[in-house]
């Protein structure tokens, strides 16, 4: 009994390396120059999934066998996910785009709510209250309620991909018998599907010299890539609170890293946004402490 925890605590160091990887998803989206989101959508998933491919070739063809809802959940929360969130980071400031993205967080502990056997307590909804302030801090400081009409589209995009990425997680956490090779042949019907819209719906612009092909290569291997293999790891068999409550560092480091590469500036609400929503999901993640039970209150 002692060795038991013990592949759970991998699984959940597994899946917070997910989230160190998904942190610099939105620096290595800015590098990789001026693409459109269903191009970037598909080079990136193009990459993510055959290197996945590769890393376990007869197992992922193998996982292809899913039934129809598993592939469509599987497939269709990676793609809508990232062509919200490619396009966010392209109509509208990199910071306030990334910050209403790790909305996720939050949202995966709300919609779990929803789920057969539990229930929102209200360390949950008072959280939701005070990570949904910083959000709308973010809005207000980004121009967005300030006549930048233009904006919105991409801030209505990152809240899209927020709300897609914690159904998704949700949805995922019901279906813990698919292997976690199927996220190689997930990232590749994604790319396929990402390629087809490109083709009719924008135009084309590749990398511009070695260092935007190097930045899209490792957007492909690492956030695109072996990051969803992690996090499913990490959602199926490892402690889901607690990277839940880790997963609520990304927003602090996505944004650092954008800063720190001048893709942004610090701005005070900036700041206060990125402690609220922070703090917010983290108030939500806790789990109430038991009460005594009626039968020995009077023991």
């Amino acid at each position: 009994m002692i060795d038991q925890p013990r592949p759970r605590q991998t699984a959940t160091l597994i899946g917070f390396a997910a989230v160190l990887l998904w942190s610099s998803l939105a620096l290595l989206t800015r590098a990789v120059g001026a693409m459109p989101p269903f191009q970037i959508t598909a080079l990136s998933f193009l990459i993510g999934g055959v290197s996945l491919f590769i890393l376990r070739p007869r197992a992922s063809l193998r996982a292809l066998r899913q039934p129809l809802p598993t592939l469509a959940l599987g497939v269709g929360g990676l793609f809508f996910y990232h062509a919200c969130y490619f396009f966010a980071l392209s109509a509208a400031p990199p910071v306030e785009a990334g910050l209403l993205n790790y909305l996720w967080p939050l949202l995966i502990v709300l919609f779990s709510a929803l789920l057969p056997g539990e229930r929102l307590s209200r360390h949950a909804a008072l959280g939701g209250l005070i990570a949904f302030s910083g959000a709308a801090l973010v809005i207000i400081d980004g121009g967005g309620l300030s006549g930048s009409v233009a904006q919105w589209p991409g801030y209505l995009a990152a809240l899209a991909a927020a709300v897609i990425w914690a159904v998704y997680s949700v949805l995922w956490r019901l279906l813990p018998r698919v292997p976690s090779e199927a996220m190689a042949g997930f990232c590749l019907i994604t790319a396929f599907l990402a390629f087809a819209l490109h083709s009719v719906t924008e135009p084309t612009v590749w990398p511009q010299g070695a260092l935007q092909w190097g930045m899209l290569g490792l957007l492909g291997l690492g956030p695109v890539g072996l990051a969803f293999y992690f996090w499913d790891i990490g959602v199926k068999r490892g402690n889901l609170p607690l990277l839940g409550v880790v997963s609520y560092a990304a927003p602090i480091l996505s944004t650092s890293l954008l800063i720190l590469a001048g893709e942004g500036r610090f701005t005070p609400a900036i700041g206060l946004a990125a402690v609220l929503m922070t703090l917010g999901a983290f108030l939500a993640s806790r789990q109430p402490k038991p009460g005594p039970e009626p039968l020995r209150s009077g023991a």
